[in-house]
């Protein structure tokens, strides 16, 4: 066992009654918790209070149901780690390390203050969860309309603050109107959640894939020039071609049209939309199952 996973206990709302007497109101750990929702406010405001107690170089705090990681301070070779959760459901994993070994009476402690940390932590999983659930459209886990008009106008304002490129992609399901008239609306739905998920397969992590509306699809391209975005267009063209969808006793063979567009020094939000949607359109004139640029 390395020395950096040398220590690794659960702690859930069950682990109060195994855990020695503290005296949390001194550490004034709960009301200064009650304060953030946000999973990286939390774990920073616990980590600065118990810091004086229990020194420690740094401080980890992941969550996969939120591709949460968060890291401060410089790493230790000697650490702790807890997963928590309360009533079953898991809230992450925090990690504390330091170049000493922790001692049993600091764990003993440790522990016993994590349990003020139990409680927001959920009230945060909760919040970010409706947040996502509002954010999402139910059909192809993509984000939602509202979610992309709010996104496109912050990468916006944060492509010209920092003076970096972005790149717009719509994409059109080729032929939805047949789909479904030969398929009905059920074997519409499927074909749409297959492509999303073709699409969010095969763009970045950095990309941000949204449904616009019926069967159309755009994916927010940051730090992305021209070049770069008919690139990743062209690939999505490719990833949904490349795929059948066997539906019933029917096999689909779907294809979508994409345009381009990088954002311009006139450009704003509906400008830009206006431009890849154009050039959308202008792949399904030429022919469709193209990328067209603006």
């Amino acid at each position: 066992m390395s020395e950096k996973a040398s220590q690794l206990a659960v702690v859930s709302n069950k682990s109060f009654e195994a855990l020695p007497a503290v005296n949390l109101q001194h550490y004034d750990i709960s009301s200064a918790l009650q304060t953030t929702l946000e999973f990286g406010e939390l774990i920073s405001i616990f980590s600065n209070k118990i810091q004086a107690t229990i020194p420690h170089n740094s401080v980890e705090y992941a969550n996969e149901e939120f591709d949460m990681d968060f890291k401060r301070g410089v790493v230790g070779r000697h650490s702790c780690t807890y997963a928590l959760k309360v009533e079953d459901k898991q809230l992450g994993a925090l990690t504390l390390t330091r170049s000493q070994r922790f001692g049993k009476d600091e764990l003993a402690i440790l522990e016993a203050l994590l349990c003020c940390l139990i409680y927001p932590l959920r009230n945060a999983t909760l919040f970010h969860q409706a947040l996502k659930r509002a954010h999402t459209d139910p059909l192809t886990k993509a984000g939602n309309r509202g979610a992309f008009d709010e996104t496109l106008q912050r990468e916006i304002k944060r492509a010209q603050r920092k003076e970096q490129a972005l790149s717009l992609a719509f994409i059109d399901v080729d032929h939805f109107k047949s789909i479904n008239d030969n398929h009905g609306h059920h074997g519409g739905d499927i074909a749409l959640a297959s492509v999303a998920g073709w699409i969010m397969e095969t763009v970045r992590a950095t990309d941000m894939v949204f449904r616009y509306g019926g069967e159309e699809f755009c994916v927010l391209l940051p730090d992305t020039g021209e070049d770069g975005a008919a690139l990743i267009a062209e690939r999505i063209r490719l990833a949904v071609e490349s795929h059948t969808l066997a539906y019933g006793m029917s096999v689909l063979h779907l294809t979508v049209s994409l345009g381009v567009a990088t954002l311009g020094e006139t450009d704003n939000a509906d400008s830009l939309v206006h431009r890849a949607d154009k050039a959308m359109y202008l792949a399904k004139k030429q022919g469709r199952n193209r990328v067209c640029a603006a």
